[in-house]
């Protein structure tokens, strides 16, 4: 039974959390509202939760004169974050396991090469000169799927810690005793019963994947085609800049400029960027919690 100071401790934690979770919600908020004002007015009176005049001429505008592109951008994100995402979860499955058996050769060796990865790292030049020459990455898909992202050391210390403390030794030895490999208990025992923790790493990398854009910036020189939507919407949002920042060095520009939503046309850039996460999240929210905090405990 609860006592009343854990009822009010309850409350209080339940205040605090409303609190917190409005003050994340209201930029979020603010800025698809501002995407939905009219230009002219959002450059007058400032952002607002209440517009004045509402427009979705800068969606119109975004999709009018880039239409192909965006969808082609956005085919090409879905895909590489899709494809993406199942390769680094099964990556970080097996070192993970590996790494969560004590009789492991050569284990700590192992570990300590993981963590290391997080501290050091080669730097951008030589990294860029081994994608490049090396792996001949450079205006290629595989630009966008392999540098930085397929694997991070975090993820597989977050998957181990879970596999310790998650995954009881008992189940383990009746597979043994039953006679499965190694293979079938990682299949058959181990990973249905880590379905949180992979969640949670599926959602990291996803993220990773979705929102990177340094990858195409840097690798995609010549292929623009290959763009993804982050790598779109930040080229466009640099052509808007420079088209507005030039204005006065450009003949008969005045027109054209005039017709272009520059205020809220970065509103609705940013929230094309977050809609497909701000939809996914809440259906592995669940799993993405209980792993975190399964997944957290040391092993």
């Amino acid at each position: 039974m609860k006592t009343r100071e854990d009822k009010r401790f309850n409350l209080i934690g339940h205040i605090v959390l409303i609190i917190l979770t409005v003050n994340a919600l209201l930029p979020i908020a603010l800025m698809f509202i501002s995407s939905l004002t009219e230009n002219a007015s959002l450059m007058k009176n400032g952002y607002s939760f209440f517009p004045s005049k509402w427009s979705t001429y800068s969606y119109r505008w975004i999709f009018a004169f880039n239409g192909g592109m965006v969808l082609r951008a956005y085919g090409i994100s879905f895909f590489i974050t899709a494809a993406g995402t199942l390769f680094s979860v099964l990556i970080t499955i097996g070192l993970a396991y590996g790494l969560s058996k004590k009789d492991l050769p050569a284990r700590g060796f192992f570990t300590f090469y993981v963590v290391f990865t997080m501290l050091f790292n080669g730097g951008l030049v030589p990294t860029y000169i081994n994608y490049t020459n090396v792996f001949h990455l450079k205006d290629t898909i595989f630009a966008l799927l392999i540098p930085s992202l397929l694997m991070s050391a975090f993820n597989v210390l977050l998957m181990k810690s879970y596999f310790v403390s998650g995954v009881p030794d008992e189940i383990l030895e009746a597979a043994y005793i039953d006679g499965a490999t190694e293979f079938k208990t990682l299949t058959a025992v181990v990973v249905p019963l880590a379905k949180p923790i992979i969640a949670t790493v599926a959602m990291f990398s996803g993220i990773a994947y979705w929102n990177d854009w340094n990858n195409g910036y840097i690798y995609l020189v010549k292929r623009t085609d290959l763009f993804s939507i982050q790598n779109l919407l930040n080229r466009l949002m640099q052509n808007i800049n420079a088209l507005t920042q030039n204005a006065s060095d450009v003949s008969n520009v005045s027109q054209g400029l005039a017709e272009i939503p520059s205020v809220t046309v970065r509103m609705a850039i940013a929230t094309l960027g977050i809609l497909p996460i701000i939809i996914v999240y809440p259906f592995v929210q669940k799993s993405f919690v209980k792993g975190i905090t399964l997944g957290g405990v040391k092993g």
